[in-house]
């Protein structure tokens, strides 16, 4: 059953009940890592054709913290990402079993990364990453009242970290600059959210 919640002003739960859905005959692991599963699944399409389909099933929830400083900075990281063997300037982010608070595992992805705790957390978005192909949903937070630490990277892990100005992040995500998913709309989203005054006033002046 589908949650109200979820649904958006102009849908109704009776029409989403009344669509054709997606129908699966068989499925079958063809790789499985501790992170993803790749699946080939036989399926039926809303249309009522046959089609196979190629599943990749997360194993983990994706977490990702924008840390906002007092003085307006913004902490990120810098990776090199093996899909595209690229660098990547991103906040901290990560995965989170399902069987885990996502605020929990956000908090240690954060320390774990830059060495930063937070005082304050604020749940701002929920979305799918990519669902065409991938069962893979995210949660993002803003994190403020920010405190120094010792980090404490994975060993594939291999960080630089930097502190630039809300702005500045805000244009390199516009000009393409940084194109980390998870960075681009939680940037967005808390920029949105300083201009239509859903954030504590001191924290929107830091941003606007």
């Amino acid at each position: 059953m589908t949650d109200k919640r979820l649904l958006p002003e102009w849908d109704t739960p009776e029409k989403e009940a009344g669509r054709p859905r997606w129908q699966t005959l068989a499925t079958e692991t063809v790789f499985k890592t501790p992170w993803i599963a790749v699946e080939k699944h036989n399926t039926i399409a809303p249309t009522g054709h046959r089609s196979p389909y190629g599943l990749i099933r997360f194993q983990a929830r994706a977490v990702g913290v924008l840390p906002l400083h007092a003085d307006g900075t913004v902490t990120l990281v810098g990776q090199m990402r093996y899909p595209f063997n690229a660098y990547s300037w991103e906040m901290p982010e990560g995965g989170v079993p399902f069987d885990e608070a996502a605020l929990e595992g956000a908090k240690r992805e954060l320390a774990e990364e830059t060495g930063l705790k937070a005082e304050n957390w604020r749940e701002i978005l929920n979305f799918d990453m990519s669902n065409s192909v991938s069962t893979e949903v995210a949660t993002c937070f803003l994190a403020w009242g920010l405190s120094a630490g010792e980090t404490a990277p994975d060993e594939t892990e291999l960080f630089e970290s930097v502190r630039i100005p809300f702005k500045d992040v805000l244009n390199a995500v516009i000009s393409g600059a940084i194109r980390d998913s998870l960075t681009v709309v939680t940037v967005l989203r808390v920029f949105h959210m300083a201009a239509t005054g859903e954030l504590p006033e001191e924290l929107g002046r830091l941003i606007r």
